[in-house]
């Protein structure tokens, strides 16, 4: 028997972290927490206002999402997270060691494109650039997968599942 995993849902803003997450979990029968609810009324001020965050804004961003981490290990858990640098990842594995990563990629032109549709996000497409100018994809020692967001949700969703899987010890929950 494997024990459920908690997976984190990165990548750079408009790669549909937000969308996936949900479709992942209730694929997993797990719980979905979406990483943007962790994050103070400075850091959603500071994006809305179109200022990158700093290492300072992130840390206790990243310290909560941990915490929710944590609480789920043994149970199975999906959260979103940009996770964009290694020193992010490693912060999170600090507070909860079991967890997964699942790194959404894409063409920076179709990222784009879905970022400038959508409605009602603080993120403004002005700051990809400095998404992708932080950016750390996942490294050979980081237990994760990378997932390319071409296609439909489903269709994302179950590469996604299928590269999870192919990973030692990962599961979902019980339905």
């Amino acid at each position: 028997m494997r024990t459920p995993q908690v997976v984190v849902v990165m990548g750079v803003a408009g790669t549909g972290k937000t969308t996936i997450g949900p479709l992942l979990a209730a694929r997993l029968g797990v719980p979905y927490a979406e990483g943007d609810d962790f994050h103070p009324q400075a850091n959603i001020d500071k994006m809305s206002a179109g200022i990158p965050l700093d290492d300072a804004d992130r840390w206790p961003w990243l310290e909560a999402i941990g915490h929710w981490a944590h609480g789920r290990a043994g149970l199975g858990g999906v959260v979103s997270s940009s996770a964009l640098k290694r020193s992010y990842r490693d912060r999170l594995r600090a507070v909860a060691p079991g967890i997964v990563f699942l790194h959404l990629t894409g063409d920076r032109q179709l990222i784009e494109d879905r970022m400038s549709r959508r409605r009602g996000h603080f993120m403004p497409t002005a700051l990809l650039d400095s998404q992708f100018a932080a950016l750390q994809p996942l490294e050979a020692d980081e237990r994760g997968v990378a997932v390319d967001v071409g296609g439909g949700p489903e269709e994302i969703v179950e590469r996604a599942v299928r590269a999870l899987e192919a990973l030692p010890g990962i599961t979902g929950g019980s339905k």
